[in-house]
C-alpha cells in the first residue's frame, strides 16, 4: 500500500491530473460561490445592531451591579483555546500589532484574536510536518540530506509567514474599498450634519446609504455609532474609527470631529474641505495607475504582440521567396 501510495506521489502524470482536477474544482467553487451568498451587507449591518444592543444592555447591567464582566462575542472553538492558553501563544505571538491588524481587517472579539494565534502554530508545524514526510519519505528529488532539511525550515518559515500574509491581504482590498467610497461618504455626513443632524444620527444615516459602495465602510461607521452611545469619552471613538481603518483621510476627519468637539470649530466647512481633499486624492491614485500602464505593456507586448506581428509580416514574403526558388 505505502509503496503504491509513493508510486502515485512520483507518477508526473498523476500529480499533473491532481492539479487539473483541484483547478476545475477551483473554477466550479468561484463561479458556484457569489450564486449561494446572500446579501451580505444585511448580515452584517444586522449583526452590528445587535451587537449595539447588546454594548447598551451590557453598560446598563454593569451600572446595576458593579465588577460584573459581560461577554458580547462568540466564543472561540475549544480546543482552540485549550492550545493557545496550553503553550501560551498570547504572551510571544499576541503582539498589539497583531490585534490592530486583525481589528484593520475586520476580525474582532476573542474568537478573531484567539484562532489567529492557533493558525500561526498550527500552519507552520503542519507545513514542516508534511514537507518532512514528503521529502524524507515519498520524494527526495534527488537531493542530499542538507538540502531537504532546508526544504523543510524553508515550509516552517512560510507557515509562520502565512497569516502575516493573509492579514495583510484582508487589509489591502478592505482599505481599498474603504478608500474608494470615503469621499462619497463624507459628502453625505456634509449634508446630514448641514441638515441639523446630531453626529451620531449621521454616522448612522451615512453607514445605511454607503454600504451599496463599501460594506466595509458602513461597519465601520456603524460601529463609530454604537461607541459614541456607550463610550465615556467621544473622541475615543474617533480614535477608534481611524485606528481601525487605518486611512489617511479618516484620520483627518477624526481629527476635525475631535476638534469640533472639544472646541466648538464649524464641522461643516473642514467636512467639505476634507472631501474634496479625498476626490483629489482618489483622482490622483487613478492617474497614477494610468501613468504606470505604459511600462507595465512592455513586457507582454515584447513577447506576445511583436512575434505575432512579425510572423504576420514576414509570412508573405517567405512565401514568395521560396515560391521563387
Amino acid at each position: 500500500m505505502l509503496s503504491l501510495i509513493i508510486t502515485k506521489a512520483t507518477d508526473p502524470q498523476f500529480l499533473l491530473a491532481l492539479l487539473a482536477a483541484v483547478a476545475a474544482a477551483a473554477t466550479v467553487l468561484t463561479i458556484a460561490i457569489p450564486l449561494t451568498e446572500g446579501n451580505s451587507l444585511q448580515k452584517r449591518m444586522k449583526n452590528v445592531a445587535t451587537e449595539r444592543d447588546k454594548i447598551r444592555a451590557r453598560e446598563r447591567e454593569r451600572l446595576n451591579r458593579q465588577g460584573e464582566k459581560v461577554s458580547l462575542r462568540q466564543e472561540p472553538k475549544a480546543y482552540m483555546r485549550r492550545i493557545v492558553e496550553q503553550f501560551k501563544l498570547g504572551d510571544w505571538l499576541g503582539t498589539e500589532t497583531a490585534k490592530r491588524q486583525l481589528s484593520m481587517a475586520g476580525y474582532r472579539g476573542p474568537q478573531a484574536e484567539i484562532g489567529f494565534l492557533f493558525f500561526r502554530l498550527a500552519v507552520p508545524v503542519g507545513l514542516f510536518l508534511f514537507t518532512l514526510l514528503y521529502v524524507f519519505v515519498l520524494n527526495d528529488f534527488g537531493q542530499p540530506f542538507m538540502i531537504r532539511c532546508g526544504i523543510a525550515i524553508a515550509a516552517a518559515y512560510l507557515g509562520i509567514k502565512a497569516p502575516e500574509l493573509f492579514l495583510s491581504n484582508q487589509i489591502g482590498k478592505r482599505q481599498a474599498s474603504m478608500r474608494q467610497a470615503f469621499p462619497d461618504a463624507l459628502d453625505l455626513l456634509l449634508i446630514c450634519v448641514e441638515s441639523g443632524m446630531s453626529i451620531e444620527h449621521a454616522f448612522r444615516k451615512v453607514s445605511t446609504e454607503i454600504g451599496s459602495q463599501s460594506v466595509a465602510l458602513a461597519e465601520e461607521f456603524a460601529l463609530c455609532t454604537a461607541e459614541l452611545s456607550y463610550l465615556a469619552e467621544r473622541r475615543l471613538a474617533y480614535e477608534n474609527l481611524a485606528l481601525r481603518t487605518g486611512l489617511e483621510g479618516v484620520k483627518s476627519v477624526s481629527t476635525a470631529l475631535i476638534q469640533a468637539e472639544r472646541y466648538g470649530t464649524p464641522l461643516g466647512t473642514a467636512l467639505r474641505t476634507l472631501a474634496q481633499e479625498s476626490r483629489d486624492q482618489r483622482m490622483n491614485l487613478a492617474e497614477k495607475k494610468a501613468a504606470a500602464l505604459p511600462p507595465k505593456l512592455t513586457v507582454p507586448m515584447i513577447l506576445f504582440f511583436l512575434p505575432v506581428l512579425f510572423v504576420i509580416i514576414m509570412t508573405p514574403a517567405l512565401v514568395q521567396v521560396f515560391k521563387w526558388q
